[in-house]
């Protein structure tokens, strides 16, 4: 008896070619009566019971143990690779030729186990000639390990007993590392200085067998990135051969939904089970390196994770993956979708809150890890506080995405502006709009909340152009307003006082305000104290004109002294300078109409804004 075990003529003798011949008895000795039939999921083989006592032990047992009934018929249940691989080993038991090829490989091994075709029985059995073939063929070929790896789909749990799944998933990632090591060499080149290093732009070949893996089912797939990673594979290609994977399998479920030949009820009634389990297996062996996974690819499978209702453990998995990279995120990664709720929030809030938690931990345990580095290198300008800043104009531009849905609660949009600290924002333009428009489309609001959510707004860092804005906004409280106009005015005193640098005659500035316990408002009933704070901000409106105004009559007034300076000459030094000096006095000191100094005015105006603001904080 030859078995040839050429494997470059592998595919002759597929699974196709046993099942045409699944009742042709042609190769059965036909001038011999048959004594025995044995039946197999259906189909019947009139055999002989010596060639099948000889190699198999199973049915020597059987014969053995009924050798007074005269047994006659066998039925076998269960038989692993079904009536193909029985033919193949009633063959191989009469000494017909046919060749072991890495699509029967594996059935041939399982079947022996079956059937006890084994050295005890006969030397050269079939389970010895089939392990040989494994051993010393196909774990020397990683394409060939695949193809025994997709056979085994169907013999499980007989083919992991036998170790068949361990040995090629092993020899597959053994491949996968030489292949790894030949490329790092063959983009090794001397530098001009003579020394060794690693040619970066060159293309990295090794990485082929990515795409021979995404045709292995995920339970074997997972077999195979699991050996892989215990070889020391580079995360780079591990995660690169997951989002090849996952793309290939998850978009045969979008391709499937286009069809018309069944209803999409029954399409993902069919589909979701697998779907999920190829999303939950493929996050487990996710590589936990940063910036390994491209973070588009993490915000896709968490919204797939979402849609096919995945455990929650895996959804927490890929939040906690997002928040260590949400700094390179961008809006449209951060509008999720509702899946589950239609009548609620058009986009999914509560799992951008998650993320942002976690953002807010992962950044607190890194400023704990470094906190000396990060003073003694660069400060607030620390990678951390960089991908704050960047996490923070990113969730300010979320939030007025999200902010004219009407269905959003005020607690959400709160709970979404409030996951930052106060550091995170060093101008609050971004939340101040987002604010805004929140306050637009929800005008239901009570004072309270309006109130309460226009304190998350610090006035003071706020730019000219939005300070100019909240001053004229009849939606924000008049509390806020106040406070707008005030730090309004501190602005405009500041430019003022930068335009007296040499002079003792400076506005009385007050940079910082106190808000007192307000023993004025406290003595007078609600309705006149808002009839007195809103007489007052009409003050303030005035008052910051009026500084307009002059901070315009300074700025003519400096560019023609400069003018006047460069047409004078030298004799007429003197009368330039006199005239300066009258153009400062002028404004510097009280008119001849008996208006008050700037100076007093302002200390005046500083004393109205602070009872101001102390009455506005107790009402």
């Amino acid at each position: 008896m030859d078995i040839n075990f050429n494997h470059h003529n592998q595919h002759h003798l597929g699974l196709s070619k046993c099942s045409k011949q699944r009742c042709n008895t042609q190769w059965i000795f036909l001038d011999v009566r048959s004594d025995i039939t044995i039946e197999v999921d259906g189909a019947t083989f009139p055999l002989h019971k010596f060639p099948l006592v000889s190699r198999s032990g199973r049915i020597r047992k059987l014969v053995a143990d009924h050798r007074d009934t005269d047994l006659s018929r066998i039925e076998l249940c269960g038989l692993p690779g079904g009536a193909e691989s029985f033919e193949l080993a009633a063959k191989f038991c009469y000494g017909v030729n046919f060749e072991i090829t890495s699509s029967n490989v594996a059935q041939l091994c399982c079947i022996s186990d079956y059937l006890e075709m084994t050295e005890e029985y006969a030397q050269d059995n079939l389970a010895f000639r089939a392990e040989t073939y494994i051993d010393t063929i196909v774990c020397k070929s990683l394409e060939m390990c695949v193809q025994v790896l997709q056979q085994c789909e169907n013999l499980l749990p007989l083919a992991d007993e036998l170790k068949i799944v361990s040995r090629c998933a092993d020899a597959i990632a053994s491949k996968a590392c030489a292949e790894q090591i030949a490329s790092s060499f063959s983009r090794l080149e001397y530098s001009s200085s003579g020394r060794l290093q690693t040619n970066r732009q060159a293309n990295c070949d090794g990485d082929w067998w990515i795409e021979d893996l995404s045709v292995l089912r995920i339970d074997l797939y997972q077999r195979v990135i699991t050996a892989m990673r215990c070889r020391g594979l580079r995360p780079e290609s591990i995660g690169v051969s997951l989002m090849d994977y996952a793309e290939k399998v998850l978009m045969k479920k979008s391709s499937v939904w286009n069809s018309v030949i069944q209803p999409k009820a029954d399409i993902i009634g069919s589909f979701d089970h697998l779907q999920r389990l190829v999303v939950e297996t493929i996050v487990s062996l996710l590589p936990v390196e940063k910036l390994i996974i491209p973070i588009s690819f993490l915000f896709g499978m968490l919204r797939t994770a979402m849609m096919l209702d995945c455990t929650s453990n895996c959804r927490l998995d890929l939040e906690r993956r997002i928040a260590s990279q949400l700094e390179i995120a961008t809006l449209d990664d951060l509008l999720i979708p509702s899946f589950r709720h239609p009548s609620d929030t058009l986009f999914d809030v509560d799992t951008v809150h998650r993320i942002l938690v976690n953002f807010s931990q992962q950044d607190d345990s890194e400023d704990d890890m470094e906190y000396a580095s990060a003073y003694e290198s660069e400060g607030s300008h620390s990678p951390c506080q960089s991908a704050l800043l960047k996490v923070a104009k990113l969730i300010d531009t979320y939030l007025s995405e999200i902010a004219p849905d009407a269905n959003l609660k005020f607690t959400k949009f709160m709970a979404i502006a409030e996951s930052l600290p106060e550091h995170a924002r060093t101008v609050h333009d971004g939340l101040y709009r987002a604010i805004d428009i929140y306050l637009k489309a929800h005008q239901g609001l009570s004072d309270t909340e309006k109130r309460k959510i226009c304190k998350l707004v610090d006035f003071q860092k706020l730019s000219p152009e939005a300070g100019a804005h909240a001053a004229q906004n009849e939606r924000l409280p008049i509390q806020s307003i106040v406070q707008v106009l005030y730090f309004e005015q501190v602005r405009l005193r500041n430019n003022l006082c930068s335009s007296y640098p040499d002079t003792d005659h400076k506005p009385t500035l007050h940079q910082s305000w106190r808000v007192g316990s307000g023993g004025l408002s406290a003595a007078m009933s609600p309705k006149d104290n808002y009839a007195s704070l809103r007489r007052e901000n009409r003050e303030l409106k005035l008052e910051l004109t009026r500084l307009r105004m002059r901070l315009n009559d300074l700025e003519k007034d400096h560019v023609c002294i400069k003018k006047n300076m460069e047409k004078s000459s030298g004799s007429h030094n003197s009368t330039g300078l006199s005239w300066m000096i009258k153009k400062m006095s002028l404004f510097s000191h009280s008119s001849s109409r008996g208006s008050a100094s700037p100076s007093k005015h302002s200390q005046e105006t500083d004393s109205k804004v602070t009872r101001t603001m102390s009455e506005a904080h107790v009402y």
